[in-house]
């Protein structure tokens, strides 16, 4: 069974961790101390939200989760790693993003070496969330630099071009694709912060089943698709224990 718990410390009085799952103690106590430390290497008063996820099964992964609001920012980062060791990469993979993303702004290395590739053939594996946004509505551009800041794979968002939902991806070491829901082709739009390319297919119109279906069979990390009923873009995707979650617009 899943337990949810939230750790709070008069030390670190803007830092909650919340557990998911058998999170032994000592990783609680590693995560405050680690990432306190990092914001106050970086001088951020910042608060701050960890969430580190214990998984059923010991040979799968301990996935953290950190993010952080300081001022009007953002800033987000996700790694699985050993039971023991993955609040330590978390931390580090903290301390490297605010350095990256507050100095001169480079790109993220990918494929990505902290992370475990998730484009593999499985079985059909079950949807066990459904995430209802508040997409952003802007240009290519702006979902990169929201992509880049909080440390997605792919990012689903409204493209304020064409009024369709479009998911922007990491492709090369120096790119990023982008899929629409129907436009296929460029369009005008300010300056993206890196290599961008425009997928030549629309998105495929597809049920909940039948994108999961797709997904395992085909070993792809992600599918966005046209959902055949509401018609609107949806973003489905592997998690690390292998299960898939869904990310819908909420309106």
């Amino acid at each position: 069974m899943n337990s949810l718990e939230l750790w709070a410390t008069a030390t670190e009085p803007d830092l909650a961790v919340t557990t998911h799952g058998a999170v032994p103690p000592a990783d609680v106590t590693r995560a405050v101390r680690a990432i306190g430390r990092v914001l106050r290497r970086h001088h951020l008063d910042a608060a701050a939200h960890v969430r580190v996820t214990a998984p059923a099964d010991v040979d799968q992964p301990t996935v953290v989760q950190a993010n952080i609001h300081s001022r009007d920012t953002r800033t987000r980062v996700q790694v699985p790693g050993p039971r023991g060791f993955a609040v330590t990469f978390a931390a580090e993979r903290l301390d490297r993003q605010i350095a990256r993303l507050s100095a001169d702004p480079m790109p993220r290395v990918w494929p990505d070496p902290a992370r475990p590739p998730l484009a593999r053939v499985t079985e059909q594996r079950p949807i066990i969330r459904r995430k209802d946004h508040v997409l952003l509505a802007g240009t290519p551009a702006q979902a990169i630099e929201v992509l880049d800041a909080m440390d997605y794979d792919v990012h689903l968002f409204t493209d304020a071009e064409t009024g369709e939902e479009a998911v922007v991806h990491w492709i090369d070491p120096d790119g990023v694709h982008m899929i629409r829901q129907h436009t296929t082709e460029p369009t005008e739009s300010s300056p993206a912060p890196m290599a961008l390319t425009v997928d030549p297919a629309p998105a495929p119109v597809l049920d909940e089943g039948d994108a999961a279906t797709q997904l395992c069979w085909r070993g792809l990390p992600f599918l966005f698709f046209t959902d055949a009923r509401t018609r609107r873009g949806h973003l489905l995707y592997r998690r690390y224990d292998g299960d898939l979650a869904l990310v819908r617009p909420a309106r």
